[in-house]
Order: C-alpha cells, then structure tokens, then sequence
C-alpha cells in the first residue's frame, strides 16, 4: 500500500511537472541563447565576457507598447551598458502572425531608431517560452550568473517617461551593481500579447 501511495504521488508530481511552463522565476539561472542579430551575425550572452548582468527585453516593431518604450530601452542601454549590464532586445512574434515583426522588417526598424544594442530575433520561439515572456515589453534583469533578479515592466507609466515615477528595470539594476536585493521584484509586463505560432 505504501509503495502504491509513493508510485501515485511520483505520478501526479510527474504530470504537474510536465504540464509547468510557466518560465522563469525569480532566482532561476537563464538560458543562454544564439539569436541572430539585425547585423546578421549570431549574438548569446557568452559574448560578454565581462558583464554585470543583461537587461533581456522582449519587444517588437509593431506593438504600440514596444514603440512607445523604444527611447527608453535606448537609454537604459545608453545609462548601464558601460557598466556592464547592456540591453539585449528579442523579438519573440512569429512573422506570419505578425509580418510588421519579420527579420528584415526588424533591420528597418534598427535603423530607422539607431538602436545601439542587439536587436535579435527568436525565429523558434524556444527562448521566449524558456523565459516565459508573455507580452511586449517584457525585462529580465538577470545578474552576472544569469540569475533573474527582475521580471516585468520597465516603468509604472507607458505614455510618459516623465510622469513614470516607479522605474522598476532601473532600481533592479541599481541594485545587482551594488550587490543589494532587487526591493520590487515582480510587476506586470503591460503591452501587447506575444503572437504563437500556429
């Protein structure tokens, strides 16, 4: 009887297990990715041999939210990457879902924005579901491990840098530089929903 119970409690843990995915979570070590960036060559956080950490924003071309954060993912960038903790932005829309978000529809978009850090895109959508990212914008702040110290929004204000007086991706950087706790830790990623592949 008593080996029945264990075989049924391994089972049920088995299927829960099975049937998680919901990404990473605060203090979870990240994956390392290979992403071809708009300059087409291959870009994986190994390339930073000596970072701090990584700002891993998922965003796009075509969802307001993103465009509406694009200066400010350049200056978060502009702010930290001299630090040792730079932006790496992945489109994770699949591009016949999403055409606007196709490759070469990323390139114009770098260039038109002079985007300063890689701007890579998730063709298999494989990291994207490792991370769990669910909307565009959504951060990752992950430390020199690549332990996530933060997940969620860039700031409590989408209209207005200046009327945002939480900025969230800012303090948990702030905070992995200085060797402190991220205080907030989790928010809400608002923007638009990241669009599957069938």
């Amino acid at each position: 009887m008593k080996k029945l119970i264990g075989f049924s409690i391994l089972l049920i843990a088995l299927v829960a297990f099975s049937f998680k995915n919901d990404g990473y979570d605060i203090g979870d070590k990240a994956m390392d990715f290979s992403l071809k960036n708009v300059n087409g060559e291959m870009v994986s956080m190994d390339d930073y041999d000596e970072a701090k950490g990584f700002m891993i924003i998922f965003t796009c071309n075509s969802c307001p939210y993103s465009v509406a954060y694009e200066d400010r993912i350049i200056a978060l960038h502009e702010k930290y990457a001299d630090k040792g903790v730079p932006v790496i932005a992945i489109n994770p829309n699949d591009d016949e879902k999403s055409p606007k978000d196709s490759f070469k529809k990323m390139i114009v978009r770098a260039k038109e924005k002079g985007f300063p850090f890689p701007y890579v895109y998730d063709e298999t959508q494989e990291i994207t579901r490792a991370y769990g990212a669910t909307n565009t914008p959504h951060v990752y702040v992950l430390d020199a491990d690549r332990t996530v110290k933060y997940i969620g929004a860039i700031d409590n204000n989408t209209k207005s840098a200046e009327k945002a007086d939480k900025k969230y991706v800012e303090d948990a950087v702030d905070a992995v530089l200085n060797g402190k706790e991220v205080l907030e830790r989790k928010t809400k990623a608002i923007g638009c929903t990241i669009k599957w592949a069938s």
